[in-house]
């Protein structure tokens, strides 16, 4: 029995002591911060609006023609012919649907691409991450949004930054 407990107590300071070592191996990066801070994101935003330019201005110039068309029929339908507003009527409906399609096919394009730049430079960032854990050494490196409290943690994101520039 005393040869149990001497072994369980020797078990469990070898534990402690590892994680003690572990705790000097662990640092911590703020990603998001590294995120708004590359200039590369202001590249992929003007790159962005430049390539969705041409189809937000038409969807704008949609509307506003829509627009155009259902203060017409609501100022001048009551005077209109019965043929006249149902025909008038059924393009405005004709064209909602059109305009509502490609909103729709625009925003899901648009999202799309926003989320393949956000990775691409998410995996930049997360290359660099490596980069700088390896080079200093550390076992590992954890999100400074994803933990409430570190006490001897190092803070690498100046060096991840620089890295990922």
């Amino acid at each position: 029995m005393k040869k149990w407990l001497y072994a369980a107590g020797l078990g469990f300071v070898l534990a402690v002591s590892a994680s003690v070592q572990a705790a000097d191996k662990i640092a911590i990066v703020n990603i998001s911060s590294i995120f708004q801070q590359l200039p590369q994101r202001e590249t992929v935003a003007k790159q962005l609006e430049n390539e969705f330019k041409g189809r937000a201005s038409e969807l704008q110039a949609m509307e506003r023609d829509l627009q155009g068309k259902m203060q017409k029929l609501q100022r001048d339908g009551s005077t209109m012919k019965a043929s006249d507003r149902s025909k008038m009527e059924k393009a405005i409906m004709a064209q909602r649907k059109e305009f509502s399609t490609k909103a729709q096919a625009f925003d899901q394009d648009n999202r799309r691409r926003q989320v393949e730049e956000r990775n691409k430079i998410l995996s930049r960032i997360q290359d660099a991450v490596k980069a700088v854990a390896k080079k200093q050494g550390y076992d590992i490196v954890i999100d400074a949004n994803a933990i409430a409290y570190a006490d001897n943690a190092k803070d690498i994101t100046a060096d991840v930054l620089t890295q990922a520039k």
